[in-house]
């Protein structure tokens, strides 16, 4: 029997960040271990998650990653390693997804660890529209679909057969587009990239 808490956090759902990239177009600095408020911006990234409503975090690590995991402060979350990292942001998903087998997850939130302007707020509205293991749910910014997004179980092995390169669920979601709930953000967030040198200026 499923018990559920009298609050708006939806607790089937596990936070799955993608924090395994190596930064080329930023000289092979790893997007994790870049400085954000003093710390790297992983934590943040874990933060923003767990302040969101997501109590189960699974953080999917790749380009040095032994050297995440001694620099950031990562409690209660479970890490990830994608040794396929440097073959795109496909593998970390699928590797993400596949370490939720045996849980109790029925839901993956999926968010991006070089996206520091999307906060809490964005994260919370995505969960609320969580129905089941059928969900299909994206931030949108002006209509237009952007992350986190969520992915009921039901959807897990189709997105893991699609996911190549770094185009991550993107042909999936194409395919299932009628089924998706938009949640509008841009309100409450700016979905920008770290990418390129001229986007550190994004962190603080």
């Amino acid at each position: 029997m499923t018990t559920h808490k009298t609050t708006n956090r939806a607790p089937a759902v596990a936070g799955v960040l993608l924090a395994a990239g190596g930064g080329r177009r930023l000289g092979g600095h790893p997007k994790a271990l870049l400085t954000h408020r003093g710390r790297p911006l992983v934590e943040h990234a874990v933060r923003v998650l767990r302040e969101g409503g997501c109590e189960q975090i699974h953080v999917v690590l790749g380009a040095r990653a032994d050297e995440v995991r001694a620099r950031a402060s990562l409690p209660g979350c479970v890490l990830v390693g994608n040794p396929d990292w440097e073959q795109g942001m496909g593998t970390s998903l699928r590797a993400g997804l596949d370490s939720l087998a045996g849980t109790d997850a029925a839901a993956a939130l999926v968010s991006l660890v070089d996206q520091p302007g999307i906060g809490p707020e964005a994260v919370a509205r995505v969960l609320k529209a969580y129905e089941g293991e059928e969900s299909l749910v994206s931030a949108a910014y002006d209509g237009v679909r952007g992350h986190p997004v969520l992915f009921g179980a039901a959807h897990w092995a189709g997105i893991a057969a699609t996911a190549s390169g770094d185009r991550g669920a993107r042909a999936y979601l194409k395919e299932h587009e009628p089924r998706i709930t938009l949640v509008e953000c841009g309100d409450v967030a700016r979905p920008f990239d770290i990418d390129t040198e001229a986007d550190l200026a994004h962190l603080e």
